[in-house]
């Protein structure tokens, strides 16, 4: 009787060894699978690269760009490209294909000032939520529409609410557009009143930024003398965003900033 009770209890032992060591088996293997699994995800997204448009460029000569999206109102276009002129200053309009389509002598108007036109969209859609044929019918429709108007295609685009995804940039340059953002966003459609649009724009700005404004900003007006004046005093140049991009072989770092490829030095 007591060698059998001695028995049972080694039984119940072993059965604890057992269920302690197959708990320590499962978790390692639960840990083991996590870690391939985050190493995998880690590998996947190494794998799918973000692709980015220029936001600003890397050079040091002091020249930057400024730019006008114009997708709803033109009132105060015409009154814009007057100051422009008064300061000899060429920029970038990024048009909407319904702004084209509503206001067809501003588009012509600001080509024969010697402005630049990019393409903005046709519809001012969230592009990342497009098909990719539907992304590629927003930049052909617009192109087409503005070379009738101009005999010039747009060469560069501004995704519509800054939105974007890599099918977006990727379609974009396959169709013959540089996507391009901003550095600097002076926020004029906030409204916020005329010195905190001029503060916006011209403070921290730098060589090789590119400056948001809209073209029908409530106090943009007001503003863009004062902020051309302060470009100048601070020895920018103004150039057409098109201009400031670099040429030849260039790099685009994660920031979105455009340079220089790195000069391979031979070996000897």
């Amino acid at each position: 009787m007591i060698k059998r009770v001695e028995r049972t209890q080694e039984v119940r032992k072993e059965r604890k060894r057992w269920a302690a060591g197959t708990l320590a088996a499962g978790l390692l293997l639960c840990a083991m699978g996590v870690f391939y699994t985050a190493r995998t995800r880690t590998a996947e997204v190494v794998a799918r690269k973000r692709e980015l448009p220029i936001y600003a460029v890397d050079r040091d000569d002091n020249k930057i760009a400024i730019s006008f999206d114009a997708a709803w109102g033109g009132d105060k276009t015409e009154k814009i490209l007057d100051i422009l002129d008064e300061f000899g200053v060429k920029t970038t309009f990024f048009m909407v294909d319904i702004w084209t389509q509503r206001f067809p002598d501003l588009v012509k108007e600001i080509a024969a000032r010697g402005h630049e036109i990019g393409n903005h969209s046709t519809t001012h859609p969230k592009m990342s939520t497009l098909s990719r044929e539907k992304i590629r019918q927003e930049l052909d429709t617009m192109a087409d529409n503005v070379q009738a108007l101009t005999g010039v295609r747009p060469t560069l685009f501004r995704p519509p609410y800054g939105d974007y995804n890599n099918d977006v940039v990727l379609i974009a340059r396959d169709a013959g557009y540089e996507p391009i953002q901003w550095s600097v966003d002076s926020l004029d459609w906030k409204n916020k009143g005329v010195q905190p649009l001029i503060d916006r724009a011209t403070k921290n700005v730098k060589s090789g930024d590119i400056v948001l404004f809209h073209n029908d900003s409530k106090y943009i007006l007001d503003a863009l003398p004062t902020i051309l004046k302060s470009y100048r005093e601070q020895g920018f140049t103004v150039v057409p965003i098109s201009e400031l991009l670099l040429t030849g072989e260039t790099t685009l770092d994660a920031q979105g900033i455009q340079h220089p490829a790195p000069t391979t030095i031979p070996e000897v």
